[in-house]
């Protein structure tokens, strides 16, 4: 968990490793958005978006469970060639936009950021590192956003309507069983209040 400037944000991470796409799912089922981080790395990227990568697969389970936001990382700018590479970056945003744009996602709503997390290049505050990158745009109807940084995406989030006056939905994500104290069901408000 950590605090932006407007929002508090819950992170659930869904590892990148196949094994886990059970977890991711639950986890992802629960999201206002989904935050897609690809690697720059050669070969990495391919990897990912390749026709049975997990780039492709993360971003296709996001918009069927029903995350219509999505903010792409482009991660490890670092290790690029030529380090920071402009050039790699605009690869891999047409690359993955052409991608989003077949599932149902609309490109122009959606931030690219060029980021390095293990060096903190644009996460938190615009990097010197990129001075090509002029920052991230996107329209939707709801009007127009931009930024520098990954963390400005996570602000330029448009928060779910959670209509309180209509009936109590609360989808369930699990049951548990504890002993002496009986059935705790856990999922989230919807609709309506508790």
């Amino acid at each position: 968990n950590f605090e932006t400037a407007k929002y508090y944000v819950t992170i659930i991470d869904a590892p990148g490793h196949r094994d886990f796409i059970k977890n991711m799912i639950t986890g992802t089922s629960q999201a206002d958005c989904a935050v897609l981080i690809v690697a720059a790395g050669t070969g990495e990227f391919e990897a990912g978006i390749s026709k049975n990568g997990q780039t492709r697969e993360h971003a296709l389970l996001a918009f069927t469970l029903g995350v219509k936001q999505l903010i792409v990382g482009v991660n490890k700018m670092d290790s690029t060639e030529p380090p920071y590479s402009e050039s790699r970056f605009e690869e891999i945003k047409k690359e993955v936009s052409s991608y989003i744009k077949k599932i149902g996602y609309n490109p122009a709503a959606v931030a690219f950021v060029p980021i390095s997390g293990w060096h903190g290049d644009n996460m938190l505050e615009a990097s010197t590192k990129m001075p090509w990158f002029k920052g991230w745009q996107v329209e939707r109807k709801e009007g127009k956003a931009d930024g520098k940084c990954l963390i400005e995406a996570l602000d330029a989030i448009l928060p779910p309507a959670r209509p309180t006056d209509k009936a109590l939905r609360l989808p369930l994500q699990d049951v548990y069983k504890i002993g002496g104290i009986g059935t705790v069901p856990v999922g989230r408000v919807e609709t309506g209040v508790l």
